[in-house]
C-alpha cells in the first residue's frame, strides 16, 4: 500500500459527461477539452481525451449513459491564433444537454433548476449584488488560449495513523486574481443507480490566484479512501479545480447551479485514480 503519490493535473472544461462541458462559445456551442463521445467503428461508443467543439443538440441519453456527441469541429492538440482568442462563456439556465439528476444547493437553493438565465462572458456573469465601484478584479475577457495555460500538481499523503490523507497542490496559469474552489469525485457521484451529491475536498475549499494565476492549496480529508468493497465506501476518485463565475463560494454546496452554470472545471486527473491508497476508521 501507498502512502504518497503525486500526480499531475490536466486542463480542461469538463466535468462529467453531460453537459459535454462547463464552457461554451459565443454562439452556444460547447468548448470541451476532455473526453470526446465519439461513434466506434463498429457501432457504439468510444471515449477519448481530446478538444472538440460539440452541439448542444447532441443526443441526451438517459444518465449513466453515453451517446455520441455531435462535434461541430475538432480544436486538435494545438490551438490556432482565433481558437486561443475565443472568448469563453457560462452555460446558460436551465443547463443545455444536461441528465445529472442532482440539486447541489439542496438548502441554499432547492429551485435552481427551474431558474432561467442566459449565457453570459465568463468575465461579465452575474456576480450578487457587485457593484462597479466594488472593484471587481476580472474585467478583461477570459480566452480559451488563456484558459489552457492552466497547470497544477497535486500530491496525496496518507496521515501517519492512516485514518485519512492530506492533499497538496500547487498551481499555475490559472486566471489571475480570481476566486477557485476545490471539488471532491467520489466514486459514486456518478452512479446511476443512487448518485451521491458532489462535496467539497475540505470545507472551505477557496483559494484566490495572485495577479499571476498561481496559488497553492491544502486539504486533510477524513477516510478518504475506504477499502474497495466496504459497504457504504465512497472513495474519492478525482479532485477538480472550479473557477467560480460568481466569485463566491457556497459552504458545504460546490456550487448552486454547478456544471457550467456558476462553476467551471479547468483541473482536473483525465482518469480515476487513488486505487494505490487505502485508509481505516
Amino acid at each position: 500500500m501507498s502512502r504518497s503519490q503525486s500526480y499531475r493535473l490536466s486542463p480542461t472544461t469538463q466535468g462529467p459527461s453531460y453537459p459535454p462541458s462547463e464552457i461554451v462559445d459565443a454562439d452556444g456551442d460547447f468548448v470541451v477539452i476532455g473526453m470526446i463521445n465519439r461513434e466506434g467503428p463498429s457501432g457504439g461508443v468510444e471515449r477519448s481525451w481530446g478538444s472538440a467543439i460539440v452541439s448542444p443538440k447532441s443526443d441526451l441519453p438517459a444518465f449513466g449513459e453515453q451517446l455520441p456527441y455531435t462535434v461541430v469541429r475538432e480544436l486538435g492538440s494545438e490551438l490556432g491564433p482565433a481558437d486561443e482568442d475565443m472568448v469563453l462563456y457560462t452555460l446558460p439556465l436551465p443547463l443545455p444537454c444536461n441528465n445529472y439528476p442532482m440539486v447541489f444547493a439542496p438548502e441554499q437553493r432547492p429551485d435552481a433548476n427551474g431558474i432561467v438565465r442566459p449565457s453570459y462572458p465568463l468575465h461579465r456573469a452575474p456576480i450578487p449584488d457587485l457593484r462597479p465601484e466594488d472593484g471587481p478584479k476580472v474585467t478583461e475577457p477570459i480566452t480559451l488560449g488563456r484558459w489552457v495555460q492552466a497547470e497544477g500538481v497535486l500530491e496525496v499523503e496518507l496521515t501517519p495513523d492512516g485514518r485519512g490523507a492530506v492533499f497538496r497542490m500547487e498551481f499555475g496559469g490559472l486566471v489571475p486574481n480570481s476566486l477557485y474552489t476545490v471539488m471532491s469525485l467520489r466514486q459514486h457521484d456518478l452512479d446511476p443507480a443512487g448518485p451521491t451529491r458532489p462535496g467539497p475536498l475540505g470545507v472551505p475549499n477557496v483559494f484566490v490566484t495572485d495577479e499571476d494565476g498561481s496559488a497553492s492549496y491544502r486539504a486533510t480529508m477524513p477516510h478518504p479512501f475506504p477499502a474497495p468493497g466496504t459497504p457504504g465506501a465512497n472513495r474519492i476518485i478525482n479532485v477538480v479545480v472550479l473557477w467560480m463565475s460568481y466569485q463566491q463560494n457556497y459552504g458545504g454546496a460546490i456550487g448552486w447551479f454547478g456544471l457550467g452554470g456558476d462553476i467551471h472545471a479547468q483541473l482536473k486527473l483525465q482518469k480515476p485514480e487513488f486505487h494505490e491508497f487505502v485508509t481505516t476508521e
